[in-house]
């Protein structure tokens, strides 16, 4: 037999206001397109106990014991990457079967839901101070100053696949704690490299790096495009440009190269990709790029170029 549909509580409601204003079961019924059983049990649930909120259900008993409930909220706290199947084992040496899903449930009563391990630069102490000595120097810096930076970065866009993921436990807003994160390197392979640069005012140019970067190619890819992207994006006089700390952004010649032109460069932190405005322009270009799904390199290079120029 199909279950019935459970009447909203403002129906439920209506039922006993047209109850106490005299309104027969059969006329209740008839007015809300009701059964005329189902009016006489609200108004009979309403009469016994003064409410017709639904009302705490028995159910069939916890197949964890109180005991085994800490246990387990015990390890996953311990380390969030315990897995259901590990879970089990314990519980089932302690003398408790149980399936995977009731250890989903139970521990999600606790509030702890199974999620994909973010993925975070790996920080040592010295980057956790530069961090916050940045954010602090830059805590009261006005609008008008951040919209005139030209962020810049690489990046590189998988042809196929996803990146792998590992779960954890987790408390809901504790997706960035370190026990709950994974440490990331930067680059790899079986992808293209790009390398881009946008304004508060848009994207700038995109360019694919199609050979290992050394310092003498990222000034040359500065020479072409970085000058052109400030004149496209009308740039007020003084902008000032970003980039990481990345060894050919930081090399000698690259600083003399970038004095001699006369660039404003922006301190900047190491490990703090977060802090770049720009990682969430290459979400939205990757995210782009994933719906169209190209099938070769010469593909992707060309996806990735009209996406780009599609972001307003």
């Amino acid at each position: 037999m199909a279950k019935t549909k459970e009447l909203s509580k403002d129906t439920r409601n209506k039922i006993v206001d047209l109850h106490q204003v005299r309104k027969t079961e059969s006329a209740i019924g008839k007015q809300l397109g009701l059964k005329k059983s189902t009016v006489g049990a609200i108004i009979r649930k309403w009469k016994t106990y003064k409410t017709t909120d639904n009302l705490p259900r028995s159910g069939a008993p916890r197949k964890i014991s109180p005991r085994g409930v800490k246990m387990i909220t015990r390890t996953v706290s311990k380390n969030p990457r315990t897995t259901r199947g590990d879970l089990v084992n314990d519980l089932q040496r302690a003398g408790t079967k149980v399936t995977k899903p009731t250890i989903s449930n139970t521990l999600r009563r606790q509030g702890l839901k199974s999620c994909s391990a973010r993925r975070v630069p790996l920080l040592k102490p010295v980057h956790v101070q530069a961090r916050l000595k940045f954010a602090r120097e830059h805590l009261d810096d006005p609008d008008e100053d951040w919209e005139n930076v030209i962020w810049s970065d690489e990046t590189k866009i998988e042809l196929f696949g996803k990146n792998s993921t590992r779960r954890v436990w987790r408390t809901k807003n504790a997706e960035l704690h370190p026990k709950n994160t994974i440490p990331t390197v930067k680059h790899g392979g079986g992808n293209i490299m790009l390398w881009g640069c946008f304004s508060a005012k848009g994207p700038g140019r995109l360019i694919r790096v199609k050979e290992r970067m050394n310092g003498a190619m990222y000034r040359e890819i500065l020479s072409e495009n970085l000058l052109p992207s400030a004149r496209a994006l009308k740039m007020k006089r003084g902008w000032v440009f970003q980039h990481d700390n990345d060894p050919k952004h930081t090399a000698r010649a690259t600083k003399e190269w970038l004095r001699k032109k006369h660039f404003k460069v922006l301190e900047w932190p190491s490990q703090s990709p977060d802090l770049n405005p720009i990682e969430n322009l290459w979400r939205e270009l990757k995210v782009r790029v994933a719906q169209r799904q190209p099938q070769n390199i010469t593909a992707l290079e060309e996806i990735c170029m009209e996406e780009w120029a599609k972001i307003p």
